[in-house]
């Protein structure tokens, strides 16, 4: 049920008024009431009526809005709440509303133990607590992707708040390559996450492009005061991943057209998943599916072929069917090996 501003201007003075037991209220003064805070708060100079706040009060007592207000009348004339502490500001909210609540706690639960989710654990505790209160608990019926032992997830409040504050960072960075971590001063823009894997998209200080760096890598942030954050110019921060799979890319760099065929038994996977938002299906035959993607070819690319085994073929261009090509002799020559 649509409610609208002056409806709700309406319910919370007269729920004002009833919550002033030290006051007899007759309709008359009610009409009053909501006419002046009409006045003060909109302008309108042409009051309320009497109908008006008759179905005003019918809809507060009523569960249309969850209000259930104990709204009674005494000597025929007097309006009151019957409960003293009564207020549709901390009313009870409708079933229908509750089950839903109950659903969305469900669903927050998925989120706890990761390091930036910890207000919403807090939350989704108390209104577990709330919903138990109540005897409404049920089983849980959805069900994220998540590893709550992930590596990384701790930094992800500092990043975030850097990013909304421009805050430059010194980062304690360890590439998988390098044997100790070195400092690195960066500007953050953008938090992502692939694969439950978490990166930030970043300026670093003296190199003039983006960078991604993986959270996981990082052993220490700590804030920067005396570096100028550096502002993205030169790039859309909100849409940079959005011509590649995964997070592997340069600034600068091109798309290229990758075509693909896919196998007849393994082809609903990837019409009811596509690889990427770019994916078009050029041909569907008997053998299965030829589709085409427009991304930058880069090693999340080549890792999703290599998952689909022999169901997938690389048809173009020929630089990657060549690399796919290298890394399936590759394999089958450790095969061969350890036999």
């Amino acid at each position: 049920m649509a409610v609208n501003k002056l409806a709700l201007l309406r319910y919370k003075t007269i729920d004002q008024c009833l919550q002033n037991r030290l006051r007899k209220w007759t309709l008359e003064n009610l009409i009053d009431a909501v006419s002046d805070a009409l006045y003060e708060y909109e302008g309108i100079h042409t009051g309320v009526g009497k109908r008006t706040i008759q179905l005003d009060i019918q809809t507060m007592r009523s569960d249309k809005l969850g209000y259930n207000a104990p709204i009674i009348i005494k000597d025929k004339k007097y309006y009151y709440y019957d409960e003293e502490d009564y207020s549709i500001t901390r009313s009870n909210i409708s079933s229908a509303d509750f089950e839903k609540l109950q659903d969305v706690v469900k669903v927050l639960k998925q989120f706890k133990g990761f390091g930036y989710f910890n207000d919403i654990s807090t939350m989704v505790s108390r209104l577990e607590n709330k919903i138990s209160q109540h005897g409404q608990q049920g089983q849980v019926f959805i069900d994220f992707e998540k590893n709550e032992l992930l590596k990384g997830l701790e930094w992800i409040d500092d990043l975030l708040i850097a990013i909304k504050n421009e805050q430059c960072l010194d980062i304690s960075y360890r590439s998988f390559k390098a044997r100790n971590p070195g400092i690195i001063s960066i500007s953050p823009y953008l938090l992502k996450e692939y694969r439950n894997r978490w990166f930030v998209l970043c300026k670093r200080s003296g190199k003039p492009e983006a960078t991604i760096l993986a959270l996981d890598r990082m052993e220490a942030i700590t804030p920067n005061h005396k570096l100028k954050f550096n502002k993205p110019k030169h790039f859309d921060v909100a849409h940079f991943f959005d011509d590649v799979i995964g997070v592997t890319k340069t600034l600068g760099q091109k798309t290229t057209k990758i075509v693909l065929h896919v196998t007849k038994d393994h082809a609903p996977y990837v019409l009811t998943k596509p690889l990427h938002i770019s994916q078009k299906v050029l041909k569907e035959d008997e053998t299965g599916l030829l589709i085409s993607l427009d991304v930058i070819p880069n090693f999340e690319l080549e890792r999703e072929i290599m998952g689909f085994a022999e169901n997938m073929e690389v048809r173009s261009p020929r630089v990657l069917r060549h690399r796919i090509e290298k890394k399936i002799k590759l394999m089958m020559l450790k095969y061969q090996l350890n036999e």
